[in-house]
């Protein structure tokens, strides 16, 4: 009994610790990101408080921390942008966004999420991270944020000519204090932290001349039912359909990491259907929403967080540094937070993969760097959606490159001499092809091609080894290679190996135009009949 008391208090004590070092680690990054999104920091802090606690509640057994993260502030300032800053119109998608999400999770489609390579997911990460580097420049030289990388850009070399260094000073400070913390401290209190702490002191007791938070609400958010017509509903769609991908997607790999560190296994499902409903209720208080977010959650499993009470535990912790420290959380300069933003963006890049680049594949590298300068000068989505179609076709061109024919000439001795005593029958010849390799809608016209150096074959033994079916651009493709076939009086000799593709292959026909005694499960057995019947044809000549 004093064992089972004392090992549940151990519980109990690695979830308090887990839940209040995450909370640590989400305070600066929520306000950050908050501002980062045109929201404002209350709205950040706001969103991670509702968002862990709500999908704490009801998500899975396992502690998983849940607030704003990188990609996902970046997907939801570029909506705030392409909206005009309507803010009700961004809370609309959001909340179509959780709903979405709790459709989302009923379905099969999760699983997908796993098929996408990593070449995409290095690529859209690195972009992120880039993405919220450059967009944090102007901010640590004293001026607004822009939304937009180009604009960024264009911008920097106006205001480099107007910088407000006392902002630069803060802002310097923040990247050495971020960057040169030493392990051994960081382990304990999180770099971001500390930075926040000294250079908002700094500010204060000096009393520089830089923009800050200035207002943060310690008021519980007020509810927010979005309106809306048929027509927005639509045209707000796509932006939605955008942000259920992200938001599930960062909780779907943060849960993959929470798995392999706890040895379990949670339910995707469930994970996702309690992050839907999180972010409707973070869309409802006019916050900003999130996912289950990797750093936090790692930092409390490492403090020995073992249940979702750590979940719980956390936002808790955030509401009581709310409203303790809300003064000082309002003397916080915006230089700071673009400093501590600068350090996540460069977190989020793989420098994993960077370091062996030289020795990835050239199709590996094209969707890579494909992926990456879309997500940073176009748009998130598109450069996923097109890295995952670039990776498809040269997999696919691939896979169709390695289909081929392989073929030989069955020599019989009587064949032979029979043969040779016609010499006009010399083209009379038995040949055994192979297909080699997947037959699909890649490869088919290419293996159409070598069949046109067989012309001339009596007959054609044909073995797909392959015990996968037919997909429909093969099947036209077969047919079009047994009627340039008979075109030329050569006789097809089908071997197949599995019932199911013949089923197939009888269903659209194929079986009928070759002939159901041409049709064999063994090789030796369609020999024997070419055999046999060139040797009726032969002596019926001679």
């Amino acid at each position: 009994m004093i064992l089972t008391l004392k090992t549940r208090a151990e519980i109990f004590a690695g979830d308090v610790l887990g839940g209040i070092n995450s909370a640590i680690i989400a305070l600066p990054q929520a306000l950050a990101f908050g501002v980062a999104t045109g929201f404002g920091a209350g709205a950040g802090l706001w969103g991670a408080i509702i968002l862990c606690f709500v999908a704490g509640i009801l998500g899975t057994k396992t502690p998983m921390i849940s607030g704003i993260t990188g990609p996902v502030a970046i997907v939801t300032a570029s909506i705030m942008h392409s909206m005009g800053q309507d803010i009700n119109s961004v809370i609309l998608i959001i909340a179509m966004a959780g709903i979405l999400q709790i459709i989302l999770s009923m379905t099969q489609l999760l699983n997908i999420v796993k098929y996408v390579p990593y070449p995409v997911i290095s690529g859209f990460m690195n972009g992120v991270g880039v993405i919220i580097i450059i967009l944090q420049i102007n901010p640590i030289l004293g001026h607004p944020t822009l939304s937009s990388t180009i604009e960024s850009i264009q911008k920097l070399f106006v205001n480099l000519q107007s910088v407000n260094f006392d902002a630069l000073f803060l802002g310097i400070l923040t990247l050495l204090i971020v960057f040169l913390m030493p392990k051994r401290v960081n382990k304990f209190v999180p770099s971001t932290v500390i930075a926040l702490i000294i250079c908002t002191f700094v500010s204060i007791k000096f009393g520089l001349d830089v923009e800050k938070i200035n207002t943060i609400s310690v008021e519980f958010p007020k509810f927010i039912l979005p309106h809306a017509n048929f027509i927005e509903l639509v045209n707000n769609l796509q932006y939605a359909v955008i942000l259920a991908i992200v938001l599930s997607a960062e909780s779907l790999l943060t849960g993959l990491v929470c798995d392999s560190l706890t040895k379990s296994k949670n339910n995707p499902k469930h994970l996702i259907a309690a992050q839907g409903i999180g972010n409707i209720c973070c869309a409802m208080s006019g916050c900003v929403p999130g996912s289950a977010a990797t750093m936090r959650t790692v930092a409390a499993l490492k403090a020995g967080a073992t249940t979702k009470m750590a979940s719980v535990v956390s936002p808790v912790v955030l509401l009581l540094l709310l409203f303790k420290f809300s003064g000082f959380v309002a003397e916080i300069p915006l230089a700071v937070l673009a400093g501590i933003l600068i350090k996540i963006g460069y977190d989020i890049i793989d420098v994993k993969l960077l370091k062996v680049l030289k020795y990835a594949s050239k199709d590996d590298l094209y969707v890579l760097w494909t992926v990456f300068f879309l997500t940073v000068f176009y748009n998130l989505i598109v450069a996923v959606g097109a890295g995952i179609v670039l990776a498809a076709l040269l997999y696919a061109k691939k896979t169709a490159d390695s289909a081929k024919l392989v073929q030989k000439t069955v020599v019989d001795s009587d064949i032979f001499e029979l043969e040779k005593s016609l010499e006009h029958d010399y083209h009379h010849k038995i040949r055994v092809v192979h297909i080699e390799g997947q037959f699909f809608f890649g490869s088919a016209t290419h293996l159409i091609a070598q069949f046109d150096e067989l012309l001339g074959t009596k007959y054609l033994i044909l073995n797909y080894d392959v015990n996968d079916l037919l997909d429909i651009s093969a099947i036209f493709a077969f047919e079009d290679i047994v009627m340039r076939l008979k075109s030329q009086h050569i006789k097809i000799l089908l071997v197949i190996h599995d019932k199911k593709l013949y089923d197939q292959l009888e269903k659209h026909s194929i079986i009928k135009e070759i002939g159901e005694h041409h049709i064999f499960y063994s090789e030796i057995e369609a020999i024997d009949f070419a055999k046999n019947s060139l040797k009726k044809i032969i002596k019926r000549h001679k």
